[in-house]
């Protein structure tokens, strides 16, 4: 883990790289627990040991919660002050953790260029719907990889049915104005993509296609991993309106709109925005996002790149002064941006 510099300063630190990361539109992903009701086998956890690994060998566990209520509200909110605007809530499942709610009944107002999203598996959404109601959050994005219950079965390792899942998305509808949905591409849901397609058009919901992001926690099964070409060749049957989008940060899309209904596919052939420190990084090959995401863990880490754990900073010892804390993630970024880390 990277070291708090010591002292941290705040005259004087540049924060040209973080300014510029938040214009690009990058993301603020603040992750409640590494827990999770199901158990994914491509789950990367935001670079905490993912449940598939815990529950082969018990001896590998995530890092334990050091975050409380006050300290995750403390630290959105000094970010955002600073000016990273698109904020997303994970896990794990983040319904999954007793401090989700406390969290996010709490948010503070932000403007209206800023945002609020809950990524969710939908199977907890019903439960906690009748508060979920009354938060700030601005949008539900669930993650929807089968579309029966053998493929949820192969997929996530779970008793649970995708009936339960459907059911989330309903009471998201319900709840929210905004309810997108997200597929990674594997072979395991290749025969269900196209319905996965049919069931969000019919209930005019977003839908984003992923490729697989290789790490070591999914390596044994990379042959899974599967590309973008089907789904891009299914959607232009559909429509002519096709856009690719390079700009800002991260991997690029390809966005198409059929019958108004948004639908992207994140498609390595279109590239990646990567920065300094990534020129000489070793995953680089492996690398298909770039510097997209700040990453906040639930045991105080902040780190710019899901593969690099090694650049991984501790904030807890800043929480209680704004101004030292939004200083240090911006020296961070700077010097992640220009390779010195």
């Amino acid at each position: 883990m990277y070291p708090l510099p010591d002292p941290v300063g705040v005259a004087g630190v540049d924060r040209t790289a973080l300014h510029n990361f938040a214009a690009l539109r990058g993301q603020l992903r603040v992750s409640f627990t590494p827990r999770c009701n199901i158990a994914c086998w491509f789950c990367h956890n935001e670079g905490d040991v993912p449940p598939p690994l815990t529950r082969q060998d018990r001896s590998q566990q995530p890092r334990g919660r050091t975050l409380t209520p006050d300290g995750y509200l403390a630290l959105i909110d000094a970010l955002m002050n600073a000016g990273l605007k698109r904020v997303y809530f994970t896990g794990g499942e983040p319904l999954t953790s007793p401090i989700a709610r406390t969290v996010l009944e709490r948010l503070p107002e932000h403007g209206v260029d800023a945002s609020y999203t809950l990524i969710t598996n939908g199977t907890r959404v019903r439960t906690h719907q009748s508060w979920l109601g009354r938060t700030r959050l601005d949008k539900v994005k669930v993650s929807l990889h089968y579309f029966s219950d053998d493929t949820l079965r192969a997929i996530a390792g779970t008793r649970i049915g995708i009936d339960t899942v459907i059911d989330g998305i309903e009471a998201a509808r319900e709840s929210f104005e905004r309810v997108e949905l997200n597929t990674l591409l594997q072979k395991e849901n290749a025969h269900e993509v196209e319905r996965i397609v049919d069931f969000a058009l019919e209930r005019r919901l977003p839908v984003q296609f992923i490729e697989l992001v290789s790490t070591d926690f999914n390596e044994a099964r990379a042959a899974s991993a599967v590309p973008a070409d089907a789904i891009v060749a299914y959607l232009r049957t559909l429509t002519s309106d096709e856009h690719a989008e390079v700009v800002g940060v991260g991997q690029g899309r390809r966005v198409f709109r059929v019958d108004g209904v948004e639908i992207d596919v994140i498609h390595r052939n279109l590239g990646r925005h990567h920065v300094g420190q990534c020129g000489t990084c070793p995953l680089r090959a492996q690398c298909v996002e770039g510097f997209w995401a700040l990453r906040v863990d639930h045991n105080g880490g902040v780190q710019p790149c899901l593969l690099r754990d090694d650049l991984r900073m501790n904030v807890n010892e800043l929480l209680a002064d704004p101004a030292r804390l939004v200083a240090a993630v911006a020296g961070h970024i700077t010097r992640f941006t220009e390779g010195t880390l």
